[in-house]
């Protein structure tokens, strides 16, 4: 499942602040996940998060899952592609923080 954010003009990113951006957006897909799906049916879980270009900012969240086993109540497609925009919408919010912070 692949995303992709809005564009945000922002001023350039430090390397630290592109890190954090990628962490932000790492953390808050793996929660989601793990928040609908126990942690011992996944077999493989990688995560991508690709921050490219600076004013403005391009953010892609690529998400690839794999389970031990099958799980019935659970449409892992919808998982991922959730999880992706709740990584999007936080880095999102980053991007947002830092813009205002760069015009003060």
């Amino acid at each position: 499942m692949k995303g992709r954010l809005e564009e945000i003009g922002t001023a350039e990113l430090t390397d630290e602040q592109l890190e954090e951006l990628c962490e932000i957006g790492e953390r808050t897909a793996k929660a989601y996940i793990h928040s609908r799906v126990h942690e011992k049916r996944i077999s493989r879980l990688d995560i991508t998060i690709e921050a490219q270009g600076s004013k403005p900012v391009t953010v892609n969240v690529e998400i690839e899952i794999g389970l031990s086993s099958p799980i019935k109540d659970v449409d892992i497609y919808q998982v991922t592609k959730e999880a992706a925009e709740k990584a999007l919408e936080e880095t999102n919010k980053y991007l947002r923080e830092l813009s205002c912070k760069s015009t003060k």
